[in-house]
């Protein structure tokens, strides 16, 4: 049965406004409550770890999966996933955990997701964070993610964490094999003295593989944030990671992009930029008739869209 707040919480990490079309999973304090399958998604628990496999058969499109976990109360939660995303298909797959905790104790999510993404598949795949409530608990949340992507597939990866998170590590893993294409946006708001670590690395191992990184972060008052992203290019493929982070009050950020070619004809490029608030945008803005604040929140709303 899910409440007002666990209706609040859907809202927040998958943009719920009632049950969506498509296969469905809800898990909700470590017990899965609802599940819908669909003649051409079959959803079915793990027998040996808690979790689920998700079967998408070769040529399915349109289609859609919506498997959000949501906690609201104290406690640690873990869950393994399996995602086969058959060949030629195109689906999307919304994840992600939102977070109440009223009590004292840490409420913590863990989620393994592992995915293979088969020949000529297209898979978009979204993952939101949030974390809330009154309690003095804290909010964690740590995703690890492992994509393997079969030629010619395509992998879009956004992965968005709102707010409310006190501690996160999002580990994300990727094989690239030939022409094969990944693209991943990353979204992350830190505030108070929440920390955030994220890990990406991309392995590259075929020909004419090509993978877009694209990563934006804005820190606030003590918080903390760090990037390690990572790409190798094993053959004739291209590569590109840029990391944007805006830094306010007495804020933390540190990011270390890295690319390693072992082939002659592997293209790689990072860029890194780590800045306060530019003066003239919130001038140009307060020209509107805004206030100081409302023109802070309007430039960061924008930078993180």
């Amino acid at each position: 049965m899910l409440t007002a707040i666990d209706n609040l919480l859907l809202e927040q990490i998958a943009d719920w406004h009632g049950m969506p079309g498509g296969a469905v999973n809800i898990r909700k304090n470590g017990e899965k409550i609802e599940r819908r399958v669909t003649a051409n998604i079959d959803i079915v628990s793990k027998t040996d770890k808690p979790g689920i496999d998700v079967i998408i058969k070769p040529g399915t499109k349109g289609e859609s999966v919506h498997i959000p976990v949501i906690l609201s109360q104290g406690m640690d939660d873990l869950v393994y996933n399996t995602f086969e995303v058959g060949a030629g298909s195109d689906v999307v797959i919304v994840a992600g955990c939102g977070i109440h905790n009223p009590s004292s104790q840490k409420a913590q999510h863990d989620g393994i997701h592992e995915f293979f993404v088969r020949s000529g598949a297209h898979m978009k795949y979204v993952e939101k964070h949030y974390g809330e409530g009154e309690g003095s608990g804290a909010r964690i949340l740590n995703p690890k993610t492992i994509i393997e992507v079969e030629e010619g597939g395509v992998a879009e990866i956004e992965m968005v964490q709102i707010r409310g998170v006190d501690r996160s590590v999002r580990d994300t893993e990727v094989r690239l094999h030939k022409n094969s294409r990944l693209i991943v946006s990353e979204r992350l708001l830190t505030d108070e003295n929440q920390t955030a670590t994220s890990n990406i690395t991309v392995d590259m191992v075929e020909e004419d593989s090509t993978a877009q990184i694209i990563s934006r972060s804005v820190a606030q008052h003590q918080s903390q944030q760090e990037f390690h992203l990572n790409m190798y290019g094993h053959a004739p493929c291209f590569g590109h990671i840029q990391c944007d982070s805006i830094i306010m009050d007495q804020a933390v950020v540190a990011s270390s992009p890295k690319i390693i070619a072992y082939h002659t004809d592997a293209q790689l490029v990072h860029e890194a930029a780590i800045g306060k608030i530019a003066s003239e945008q919130l001038t140009k803005l307060m020209c509107f008739g805004m206030t100081a604040e409302e023109a802070e929140q309007a430039v960061l709303k924008g930078f993180l869209k």
